[in-house]
């Protein structure tokens, strides 16, 4: 059976998604920052109609077009997108792989007379992608490199031994190459695909490189290039659907934990672990609710999950009744087996749970911890982060000079006697120095424009008071001002 292949190529791909979301009239495209520019990204068939082109800046685009919409680009999506359509096309062959950012090819071989045979083929996929508003031209011809350039070049069919008569006029970029190469060959005369067959090979190759003779060997079908079909991301879902409808909170909860003993030995053949989690429960009438969570820590325990569902579920109204749930780990990350029994394994695992629970209610972004950063200024000298989002980190192992539990920004001292303070007031409450120890001195970071430190090195003192408090107490002597500050207080 001769080998036939289907290159599909989307020229417009990202500037279709994102009109498809909220569409557009007149001239669209879609921006990227480059240079400490704008660049345009992608064109619709209106704004390249006016004269716009891809990679040109948007003052430019706007000078041309002034009534240009344009929108930032969205790499993931697109991504995502691409992704979408390479499942897609695999109605079309079993083997379907992504070539490019903007392409795809599929081996069609001994699929094409399903449809009617190859030109039929192509029309009913493109009539497919154009109802969907996705721009598309795809090509059929037994090497990749052969339906690659003719599926940019207009589309079509290349019948089997027709690869040099329909290649040869095309001109030397459709091969795949480089464009300073094809700027040189065309400097040279060579012109065409064509031309490359009726010079001699070796001086090309010295020239150019061997990259060069590969990829024309490719496109003519001398030297072999497989399209290798990328494996589907691995679903970590599980489903039931029930002979009577429920409607309590315990019958739920019932079936989710039978469910959620399935989808974690799931997780662990895969030696993975859930982030967040979703059930979906299908009403009688066909509607859905839904109950998401997430998770400090990725985890497969169906216990410990099932507890973090309970308050969601019992929010659910089940209406006329439930007949089906569905559970997915929507998001998930690599987890290795774990020696059981281990109790710093149970105390991570005790203080994730407080995360879960307080994140699923509050959001995970407002449950932070403290981390250290490298930096003697007391404000600059710790982080705060998303607990859920970011490991524990101890402090530094060298040694340290002590530093108050309490943070706040500086405030000033009244009645000051002394030096270190013997006595002052602070807070309007009167104070009497019983021990002084010190001074640290600190000096501003000279790559940061704090406008608290402009003022010079600081000098640092713990004071121990009579009264009971431990306070940090400071003053600038570069500064020449003897007013003293404090800024924390010790436990």
């Amino acid at each position: 059976m001769a080998r036939r292949l289907l290159s599909i190529w989307f020229p417009r791909l990202a500037s279709d998604i994102s009109l498809r979301a909220r569409p557009v009239e007149g001239p669209f495209a879609l921006t990227r920052l480059a240079s400490n520019a704008e660049h345009l990204h992608c064109l619709n068939s209106i704004a390249s109609a006016a004269g716009l082109h891809r990679g040109m800046p948007l003052a430019d685009a706007r000078a041309v077009c002034p009534v240009l919409s344009t929108r930032p680009a969205d790499l993931i999506r697109e991504g995502r997108a691409l992704e979408g359509l390479r499942r897609w096309a695999s109605r079309y062959g079993p083997h379907a792989a992504k070539d490019g950012s903007d392409g795809l090819i599929v081996d069609v071989s001994g699929v094409p007379h399903l449809f009617g045979g190859e030109v039929e083929l192509l029309a009913d996929l493109e009539a497919r992608l154009e109802r969907a508003g996705v721009s598309s031209k795809s090509a059929i011809a037994e090497t990749r490199g052969g339906a690659w350039a003719l599926a940019r070049r207009g589309g079509g069919v290349i019948p089997e031994g027709g690869l040099l008569s329909r290649l040869g006029p095309m001109p030397v970029s459709a091969l795949r190459i480089e464009a300073p190469v094809a700027e040189g060959l065309t400097r040279l005369g060579l012109h065409k695909i064509a031309d490359l067959t009726a010079v001699p090979r070796a001086p090309l190759a010295r020239r150019f490189g061997a990259e060069l003779l590969r990829r024309l060997d490719q496109a003519l079908g001398t030297q072999a290039e497989p399209v290798a079909a990328e494996a589907d991301a691995p679903h970590f879902g599980v489903r039931m659907t029930l002979p009577e409808p429920i409607g309590l909170t315990a019958d739920v909860m019932g079936v989710l934990d039978r469910l959620l003993v399935r989808l974690c030995d799931k997780l662990a053949s895969a030696q993975m672990g859930a982030r967040a989690v979703r059930l979906e429960l299908q009403r009688v009438d066909r509607s859905a609710a839904v109950v998401d969570v997430g998770l400090a820590r990725a985890m497969r325990d169906p216990v410990r999950i099932s507890a973090l569902f309970l308050k969601g579920v019992d929010e659910v109204d089940s209406g006329f009744g439930i007949d089906g749930l569905r559970l997915t780990a929507s998001i998930t990350e690599p987890l290795a087996s774990e020696q059981i029994g281990n109790a710093q394994a149970r105390a991570e695992d005790e203080l994730s749970d407080l995360i879960s629970r307080i994140g699923n209610r509050l959001g995970f972004d407002a449950v932070q911890r403290y981390l250290p950063a490298s930096s003697r200024i007391p404000e600059r000298s710790f982080l705060t982060v998303p607990a859920a989002y970011a490991a524990p980190e101890p402090f530094p192992p060298k040694r340290r000079p002590r530093r108050p539990i309490t943070l706040f920004p500086a405030e000033a001292l009244a009645q000051v006697s002394g030096s270190p303070p013997a006595r002052f007031s602070w807070r309007r409450m009167g104070f009497t120095t019983l021990r002084a120890h010190g001074p640290e001195r600190i000096s501003p970071e000279w790559w940061f424009d704090d406008p608290a430190w402009r003022s010079g090195v600081r000098d640092y003192w713990r004071i121990e008071t009579n009264e009971g408090p431990r306070l940090w107490l400071f003053r600038t002597p570069q500064s020449g001002s003897r007013d003293w500050y404090a800024q924390g207080v010790f436990l």
